[in-house]
């Protein structure tokens, strides 16, 4: 299984500047990543919200190792909800944040994380749109879903995400499954032990559809984040025989992946939301979009050697 080696290399400062500089990686990494800064990827949203789509935009980087660095992730942040502001897309044009990028592996990280977030929360809710956190590796879901709960008190829109592949996930799901909340559910795309996760995909993909049920039968907002056409399938008559109309749930799809789907879906009147990164600190992403599928590797492969 080459997916957890991936998942490795994208912990490996070694392997990190290898990709950084192979040749084909830039053709590659531009497929996934919508720009290198703000400039860059507002004409992305633009586009992309004429053609009936919604996005999530995502700066990415998690290597922060200093508080001034978390700092720094809050301001790109703050930066982009002012863009966001004269656009005036409102939720078609949220957000998703990693609370490791606030500084939340940091020692006190769990109450810097929270005051780091909290502005880019708030200056969301002002311009009428919102934010959802992002679930990382299994040793740092406490602290989110904590977080998630105190920033619900005073911005009850605000999303989390959880992984069909963790052990724990159904009972999450029970319990976020309540009126008010925005729930993402995903396989995962972490390096997680036997002890706490499926390792073979066929049980991910069972757990995956006792979640979207649990989450569909609720009485929140399922976010349904998945390329898989079964899955979507099974989502689209999980709706239905729970009820929903098209806009109570949503589909959510990365930048650059399945592109023409988006579109269909949308055309078919589904919430269709683009999970768009953009930034320079890619490395770790890029990685887990190849660990998650072996054709974006393939396609890796042949630019390096293309290029080489």
């Amino acid at each position: 299984m080459l997916g957890p080696v991936i998942l490795a290399a994208s912990r490996s400062d070694r392997m990190r500047r290898f990709i950084s500089a192979a040749p084909g990686t830039k053709q590659v990494v531009d497929r996934f990543i919508a720009g290198e800064n703000v400039d860059h990827v507002l004409p992305v949203v633009t586009a992309s919200v004429e053609k009936g789509l919604e996005l999530t935009l995502d700066v990415v980087g998690e290597d922060i190792t200093t508080p001034a660095e978390a700092a720094a992730a809050r301001d790109a942040y703050l930066e982009l909800v002012g863009r966001l502001k004269d656009l005036g897309f409102g939720t078609k044009a949220e957000m998703s944040v990693k609370l490791s990028m606030f500084g939340q592996a940091l020692e006190g990280g769990h109450e810097l994380a929270l005051a780091n977030v909290r502005p880019v929360v708030e200056a969301a809710a002002a311009i009428g749109t919102t934010v959802t956190l992002d679930a990382e590796d299994h040793t740092t879901l406490d602290s989110m879903f904590a977080i998630h709960e105190e920033l619900r008190k005073d911005f009850p829109q605000t999303g989390c995400v959880i992984q069909a592949y963790l052990f724990r996930t159904e009972d999450d799901a029970r319990r976020l499954a309540a009126a008010g909340s925005r729930v993402r559910i995903v396989k995962g795309a972490y390096k997680e032990p036997a002890s706490v996760a499926y390792q073979d995909k066929a049980e991910i993909d069972k757990a995956y559809v006792r979640i979207m049920k649990i989450l569909m039968e609720g009485d929140g907002y399922p976010m349904i984040g998945s390329h898989d056409p079964r899955l979507v399938a099974i989502a689209q008559e999980l709706g239905r025989q729970a009820g929903r109309k098209l806009d109570e749930y949503e589909f959510q799809m990365l930048y650059g992946i399945r592109s023409d789907e988006h579109v269909r879906l949308a055309a078919e009147g589904h919430r269709m939301r683009v999970y768009t990164a953009y930034g320079t600190d890619w490395y770790g992403y890029f990685m887990r979009r190849l660990a998650e599928k072996p054709a974006n590797l393939l396609f890796f492969a042949r630019s390096v050697l293309t290029k080489g």
